[in-house]
């Protein structure tokens, strides 16, 4: 029985040692192998070790020959390339939503999903502006809460608040509650939203979740109507800005060309354009929601931008424009 035992927790540690100190390009000699069991404490020969990685292969695992000399062992298909390692690493370092401890923590566990040597190159830092020093785990609680809300098909009641002269925290609507449908959660511009139905309204809204408090699932019946059926996240992400809800309009934009790339990242490889005759201006019509971040954008172009159309946007826009030059004695 003890011998039986004994072989079990061999093959399970070699497969251990496989999983973290090998890939594609980084493989173990025999000798080497048997060196990391023993530093385990676990006794090994050559020719066993030879069953025991055929046995590996036949549970699933592609362990290989790497043609070197001495001819080394790997584990060449792991649950992740390195590249998508590099993609998550980045992705949770870049997030503004997330305090440098909970980074780090994050990036730890990704890193332990490497080889040994693979981790060295995940072994990099990001540093990113505007990150909470410290991660409120209510943060995550939120998140978890919303999500089992919208498994559950259920409503979600919540206070809303923003932030005094003083800093201080003041809950919108006087602390009464926010009872809304939830649609879906979205990331963008380093924060989480939740999209969500409120039949107080009659409309569709977006709450950022960390200034959301005292989230509760109601377990009322989500709302259906034509409204939510209607809802597009694909689209509300192209016209939105900011996350900012406001009136759909098709704003038909002049431009320099080159401000092109500047329309292409904001609005995408498919945008419709139409260059003008020297080719100096290009005539583009896109779908957009009207707000202020909306007009920060256009303001960003500077003079080298020209709303056209609607007259009621290019109204808008002009006016909010006048009211910073008052604003600033001009």
């Amino acid at each position: 029985m003890a011998s039986s035992s004994a072989q079990k927790l061999k093959v399970l540690n070699l497969m251990d040692v496989l999983k973290k100190e090998t890939d594609p390009e980084h493989g173990l000699t025999m000798p080497q192998i048997i060196e990391r069991l023993a530093a385990r404490g676990i006794d090994a020969e050559r020719k066993g070790l030879y069953r025991d990685i055929e046995t590996l292969r036949e549970f699933g695992m592609d362990i290989r020959q790497l043609k070197r000399q001495p001819v080394q062992y790997a584990l060449a298909e792991r649950d992740f390339e390195l590249s998508q390692l590099t993609l998550l690493v980045d992705a949770v370092q870049s997030s503004r939503f997330l305090s440098d401890g909970a980074s780090n923590a994050l990036v730890k566990s990704v890193r332990q999903l490497a080889s040994a040597e693979e981790r060295k190159a995940l072994n990099k830092q990001v540093h990113v502006h505007g990150r909470p020093k410290r991660q409120d785990r209510s943060d995550f609680v939120s998140v978890d809460l919303l999500q089992d809300a919208m498994a559950r098909k259920s409503k979600v009641s919540f206070r809303y608040y923003k932030y005094g002269a003083g800093k201080e925290r003041i809950a919108r609507k006087e602390g009464a509650a926010h009872v809304v449908t939830p649609i879906n959660l979205t990331y963008s511009d380093g924060n989480y939203y939740l999209v969500a139905y409120s039949a107080a309204n009659g409309e569709i809204r977006n709450y950022r979740v960390d200034r959301m408090g005292q989230i509760a699932v109601t377990g009322e019946p989500v709302d259906r109507n034509e409204v939510i059926a209607r809802y597009d996240p694909d689209e509300s992400a192209r016209t939105a800005f900011g996350m900012y809800d406001g009136e759909r309009v098709v704003m038909t934009l002049k431009v320099d060309a080159d401000l092109m790339n500047v329309v292409v990242d904001r609005f995408g490889r498919d945008v419709n354009a139409s260059p003008s005759d020297d080719g100096k201006t290009a005539i583009v019509p896109v779908p957009v929601r009207e707000s202020p971040v909306l007009y920060g954008w256009l303001a960003m172009l500077g003079d080298v931008a020209e709303v056209l159309k609607p007259k009621s946007l290019r109204d808008d826009y002009t006016e909010w424009l006048k009211r910073i030059l008052c604003r600033h004695g001009r």
